[in-house]
């Protein structure tokens, strides 16, 4: 089987062929940075991370940009309220957003750039529409005509004779049509502004992400991505400026994940549901968040309750409570690869890996890959509990090699990336106040205990630590902790 990705441009599933054997170009719309990015973002982020993680273990050469509006009105008005610079507001949330995607074990696109590197580029391309008819200007605006665009409205499905009928767009007299959409804003008092030669002013939000796409990949590449919120009106616009514009396809490609809603409403600051990513992270584990934003197929909505996410913590809980009982029986883990090291899926004759990569290749089926992660980690606590007595080489190997499969399977969904310990260590939002090196004593101290054959004081011992929310499991190699969860 080969990748088969939804394609938002025809409705339908369409097997992946890159433009260039062996290479692909993701273009991925970033985050405005004028705020902290909530649990929406995080999807997206996650959602792209992984099929960009995907490919490159299947052997393709990833090119992945993603980037940031750092020029906008909502950042201009953040800035004014604050007495601040735009240019300071931007690098403060970017700062922020790297400190969260970090934690999520989100790796960093290849190419991030700013709308503010790229203003030159931008005025050409409105240059270059304009020379060939599909923009006007107005005063010191420019706008980009939709009417004179055969295409408008491809890519949403919609048609521009009903989106005018029902446009609820407020009318801007220097438009010739409704939908008409601005490539370039004259200046205003308090904005930041460029040079051009329509007077001074700022480029529309739509343009930056077209001018960027073609800069570093080219006026045809292989997959455009974002949230289903984008694709009417801002892909849509792009997509009609760059085929304009530039001689090319533009993307082949349209990926689109679904919306996030907070127990089963719109998240929404009005509604006090507004749930930042950081948020977030004071209540659950980060893989918690992360395997949860994968356990639905990423074109579906997702609703984000605490009883789905507790749900997906147990089941998480289980996987490194096996990986736990490996280490006690086989040792720990020392085979991992590094992230970047590519095309780690390909050969794997293992029959589990074969139906993971079956199931990513099926529109990237991250909920079907889940599932059949915890299948494996089932699988593999029968063939624990089926040892008896001494173990062999032949089950040693086996063990070996099936959490070798599941680590790779982790590598892919950018999960088991801590050591059990440090998982249970983390897991509780308060295991900051249980000092680990006490914990570590009592232990030695039950031990002792027990050596001597005082059971009163090693349950005693037992006692105090389940106090404290801490669960011993003794085990062949010792006895190992973890806090109750």
């Amino acid at each position: 089987m080969t990748l088969r990705l939804y394609n938002t441009a025809t409705r339908k599933k369409e097997t992946f062929i890159p433009l260039t054997e062996g290479k692909v170009g993701i273009y991925v719309c970033g985050v405005t940075v004028y705020d902290l990015c909530h649990i929406g973002h995080a999807r997206s982020a996650i959602v792209f991370d992984v099929l960009t993680r995907y490919l490159r273990a299947m052997g393709f050469d990833v090119t992945y940009v993603r980037n940031f509006t750092d020029v906008d009105d909502k950042i201009i008005e953040r800035a004014n309220k604050l007495g601040k610079q735009t240019g300071d507001i931007a690098q403060e949330y970017i700062d922020a957003f790297y400190e969260d995607m970090d934690r999520l074990y989100i790796l960093k696109a290849d190419k991030e750039p700013r709308a503010t590197e790229h203003i030159e580029g931008m005025i050409e391309m409105i240059s270059t529409l304009l020379d060939r008819g599909y923009a006007y200007a107005e005063g010191t605006d420019v706008f980009f005509s939709v009417k004179d665009f055969k295409g408008y409205g491809k890519l949403s499905g919609r048609k521009l004779d009903d989106m005018q009928a029902g446009s609820r767009i407020a009318v801007d007299e220097k438009k010739r049509h409704p939908m008409d959409f601005v490539l370039w804003k004259g200046v205003k008092p308090g904005e930041p502004q460029w040079d051009s030669p329509w007077g001074p002013g700022r480029p529309g939000w739509h343009l930056e992400c077209s001018v960027m796409s073609n800069f570093f990949l080219g006026p045809s590449f292989d997959i455009h991505g974002g949230g289903r919120d984008l694709l009417f009106p801002h892909h849509e616009n792009e997509r009609a400026q760059s085929l304009c514009a530039n001689e090319g396809s533009f993307a082949r490609y349209w990926v689109h994940n679904g919306f996030v809603t907070i127990e089963s409403e719109k998240m929404s600051k009005s509604l006090g549901n507004f749930l930042t990513i950081r948020d977030a992270l004071k209540t659950y584990h980060p893989e918690v968040l992360r395997l949860f934003l994968l356990s639905k197929h990423y074109r579906g909505p997702l609703d984000f309750s605490k009883s789905g996410v507790l749900d997906l913590q147990s089941g998480l809980v289980r996987i490194y409570r096996t990986l736990q009982r490996l280490e006690d029986l086989i040792g720990p883990y020392e085979e991992q690869p590094e992230e970047t090291q590519p095309a780690f899926l390909l050969n794997q004759p293992d029959t589990f890996m074969g139906q993971f990569i079956d199931m990513m290749d099926d529109d990237l089926n991250t909920a079907g890959a889940v599932g059949l992660v915890f299948e494996k980690v089932r699988e593999m606590n029968k063939s624990m509990d089926s040892i008896n007595g001494a173990m062999d080489e032949t089950t040693r190997s086996h063990l070996a090699d099936e959490r070798g499969q599941l680590f790779l399977a982790g590598r892919v969904l950018g999960l088991l990336k801590e050591t059990p310990k440090d998982f249970f260590r983390q897991l509780t939002s308060d295991a900051g106040a249980v000092d680990p090196s006490e914990i570590e004593k009592m232990i030695e101290q039950r031990a002792a205990a027990k050596a001597t054959k005082d059971w009163a004081k090693a349950d005693e011992i037992r006692d105090r630590l389940k106090e404290m929310g801490v669960i011993l499991e003794d085990g062949p190699k010792g006895t190992t902790w973890r806090f109750d969860v």
